[in-house]
């Protein structure tokens, strides 16, 4: 690309929380320290290739409404004609907009990246190309892949899911492409490697052998393993959890019954989660609750950070904006001990009727700003010990010595119905929820 994209914009700096620049940062101070780490290395954040670049608007209700020459069908006589030339012009803009923006990080499907060809042979030839394209982007900016992913649900072969599928010849060709995916990552230097089982799942019972299927899933998730470690891959290995859309049933339905299929297949050593907060609105679950249950389990890995609707019932993906929300996220992220590997990947797209090409930089803004604010709040949350104090005080009971004798195993069923018989009605103590929610929106209220 011999030209700018994003014609007219700058690069995106910080100026305070007074600045009423539209196209500078408020809050996300990538130098500024908490906790004595910087706020880039607490955050992490990362740009999506897909949404960002290969979504033009279009939805299943019309076209799409964003000027994107890369695609086939907006080029123009000053455009790349072929496929492998808008790939190259795609990824041009986009690392234009890395830079500008001063994001960190990227993450990618190969789907995104290269179209496919005519046979798996080309089709890895094309990846190939473009990973060594991106990695000379890389070197140039200083952009860093945070993760990489193959595409296992677009194409039609995978209509009845990659490794669930009741075909052999599918599961085969699907772990042909992770296994390239994951080799691409690695020479990207990509931190972890995600795999979003898009239709691991099923649509009926009548038709679906569900023991079957999960034993399919548990098989390829291992040979991921199996194949990272040959490699020489030292990322971790992330499972994104997804409730449902677009199967009904999801394998992968939230944290907790992804953290029961890797007991069940002897991968929780060696996987952990990618959590969105899309899907965890989609499950039913907080965003706080996805992320306390992850470490709760040793599986917490990354973060789609985005936003969901409850009202609607599919993935609106759209920017985080609610600091009270992601400052709740946050706090359990502190509270864990905070990112490795992980990050804040924004998964988020912008509204159909936002098409400036500018409006890209404008979501991106909003959503860092937002995560650095929760940063700040979280941590200003922590450090009092406000929260922490009034939870631990709700459980002092079971720091006494009979608290320790029933969970160390000294008290039975029968020694504490003997207990009950002679004891008094145990006191009743407030939550005091209300008091907490302010507590948090008094933080949030306070930081500078």
């Amino acid at each position: 690309m011999t030209s700018e994209f994003f014609v007219g914009v700058d690069e995106i700096r910080y100026e305070g929380p007074n600045s009423d620049n539209p196209l500078a940062f408020r809050w996300y101070d990538k130098n500024r320290l908490v906790d004595g780490k910087s706020m880039a290395d607490h955050l992490r954040l990362a740009a999506c290739y897909w949404h960002s670049f290969c979504w033009d608007g279009f939805d299943i209700f019309g076209d799409g409404t964003m000027e994107r020459p890369w695609h086939p069908n907006q080029a123009t006589s000053d455009s790349p004609q072929d496929g492998m030339g808008q790939a190259r012009l795609k990824m041009a803009a986009a690392f234009e907009f890395f830079v500008k923006l001063g994001i960190p990080f990227w993450c990618f499907h190969d789907r995104d990246i290269a179209p496919e060809g005519s046979s798996f042979a080309e089709t890895t030839r094309r990846v190939d190309e473009m990973v060594d394209l991106a990695g000379q982007y890389q070197e140039q900016s200083g952009t860093k892949l945070l993760w990489g992913t193959a595409n296992l649900f677009s194409n039609a072969r995978f209509q009845a899911g990659a490794a669930t599928n009741p075909d052999p010849e599918v599961f085969a060709a699907a772990a042909g492409q992770v296994a390239h995916c994951l080799e691409a990552t690695h020479r990207l230097g990509g931190e972890n490697y995600v795999l979003w089982g898009g239709r691991e799942g099923y649509e009926t019972l009548l038709n679906t052998d569900m023991g079957r299927e999960l034993d399919q899933m548990g098989r390829f998730l291992h040979m991921v393993v199996e194949h990272k470690y040959k490699i020489g891959f030292e990322g971790l290995i992330l499972l994104e959890p997804k409730p449902f859309e677009p199967t009904k049933h999801q394998y992968d339905f939230d944290v907790a019954s992804v953290h029961a299929f890797l007991q069940k297949y002897g991968l929780q050593e060696e996987v952990a989660v990618n959590i969105e907060v899309n899907h965890a609105t989609l499950s039913g679950h907080d965003f706080a609750h996805e992320i306390a249950t992850a470490f709760n389990a040793g599986i917490f890995g990354s973060i789609d950070a985005n936003a969901g609707d409850p009202r609607l019932g599919w993935d609106v993906d759209r920017f985080p904006v609610s600091v009270e929300e992601m400052t709740l996220g946050m706090v359990e992220v502190l509270r864990g001990g905070g990112f490795t590997s992980g990050g804040l990947n924004f998964d988020a797209k912008l509204r159909r009727q936002s098409i400036a090409r500018d409006d890209l930089f404008h979501a991106h803004i909003g959503g860092m700003d937002t995560m650095a604010r929760s940063l700040l709040a979280a941590s200003s949350i922590l450090n009092s010990g406000d929260l922490d104090d009034s939870r631990d005080s709700r459980y002092l009971g079971w720091t006494t010595e009979f608290g320790q004798s029933i969970l160390n195993g000294e008290a039975t069923l029968e020694s504490l119905r003997t207990r009950s018989m002679g004891a008094q009605e145990p006191a009743r103590v407030s939550g005091r929820q209300e008091a907490l929610e302010n507590t948090v929106a008094r933080h949030i209220e306070r930081i500078r």
